[in-house]
C-alpha cells in the first residue's frame, strides 16, 4: 500500500470509531435518569454500597452554579459514558488497522494484547468507581479547616472528579497490556523489572501526585497503591530470560 492508501484506511478506521462513539452517546442521551440517578450521582448518596459496607458517616448535596452547567454535563458525562462502553469496538478498530504491518509473530503478540486491553480498561473503570472516587469523596466531604466553615459542592467540581479518576483509572490499567506486548516481543523481562522496583515506586507517586486534582497525602495513598498493584501484577505476568529482540 501506499503511503496516502495507508491514510485513507486510516481515516476509514478513525470514520467508524467515531460513528459508533456518535450513535452510543445519542442513544445514551435520552436515558439522562438512568445515567445519573443510577450510575453517576450514585457515589454521592449515603446508601452507595461502599459507604454501608465501611459504616462511613456520609452525606453530600450538591448545587449547580452556573446557568448552561447541567445541560453541559449532561452532553460532557454521556460522552464520557459511550466512550467508556465503545472503547473494545474502538481498540478492535486500530487492531485491524495495524495487523497488516506486523509480522506473524508479532501479530500473534499483539492479538492476545488487545482482548487483555479490554479487560483491564473495565477493571481500571470498576476500580475507580466502586473504590477509589468513593473513598477520596468521602474523604473531601468530611474534612473541614474549621467547624465554621461547612462544605457546599458543586455539580460542576463533582463531576470534574469523578470523570478525571474513573477514565484515567481506566487508562492507567492498560499498563500490564503494554508490558505484556513489550515481553512477548522479547523486550522485557521479569528480571528487568524487578532491577526497576524502586525506580517505579517513585514514577508511581508522580503519576499518582498528577492523577489527584487535589494533591493531599490521603487521595495520593489511595491512588498510589492500586497503581504499585499494577506494576507488581506486570511483574507476574511478564516472563523470564534475558531480553531475545525478534523484530527484524
Amino acid at each position: 500500500m501506499t503511503f496516502w492508501d495507508h491514510l485513507e484506511d486510516l481515516r476509514k478506521t478513525l470514520f467508524r470509531a467515531a460513528g459508533a462513539l456518535i450513535a452510543v452517546t445519542v442513544v445514551l442521551f435520552f436515558f439522562k435518569d438512568f445515567l445519573f440517578g443510577d450510575v453517576v450521582l450514585a457515589p454521592s448518596h449515603s446508601d452507595f454500597f461502599l459507604y454501608r459496607l465501611l459504616g462511613a458517616d456520609f452525606s453530600l448535596d450538591l448545587v449547580n452554579l452556573e446557568v448552561a452547567a447541567q445541560f453541559m454535563i449532561h452532553i460532557k458525562v454521556t460522552l464520557i459514558c459511550a466512550l467508556v462502553l465503545t472503547m473494545p469496538y474502538i481498540i478492535y478498530e486500530f487492531w485491524r488497522f495495524v495487523s497488516p504491518a506486523l509480522y506473524e509473530n508479532e501479530r500473534k503478540a499483539v492479538s492476545g494484547a488487545f482482548t487483555f486491553a479490554s479487560i483491564l480498561f473495565y477493571v481500571g473503570v470498576a476500580v475507580g468507581y466502586c473504590v477509589i472516587f468513593p473513598l477520596m469523596l468521602n474523604f473531601f466531604v468530611n474534612y473541614q479547616v474549621s467547624a465554621d466553615v461547612p462544605n457546599t459542592f458543586s455539580l460542576t467540581s463533582y463531576i470534574s472528579l469523578f470523570t478525571s479518576t474513573v477514565l484515567t483509572f481506566g487508562l492507567v490499567f492498560e499498563f500490564p497490556t503494554v508490558i505484556s506486548v513489550f515481553s512477548a516481543l522479547g523486550l522485557v523481562t521479569k528480571e528487568l523489572l524487578k532491577e526497576y522496583r524502586r525506580h517505579a515506586v517513585c514514577a508511581v507517586v508522580i503519576l499518582a501526585a498528577l492523577i489527584t486534582p487535589s494533591g493531599d497525602p490521603f487521595s495520593l495513598m489511595v491512588v498510589s497503591i492500586p497503581l504499585y498493584m499494577l506494576y507488581e501484577f506486570s511483574i507476574l505476568i511478564c516472563r523470564k530470560g534475558e531480553p531475545e529482540r525478534i523484530i527484524d
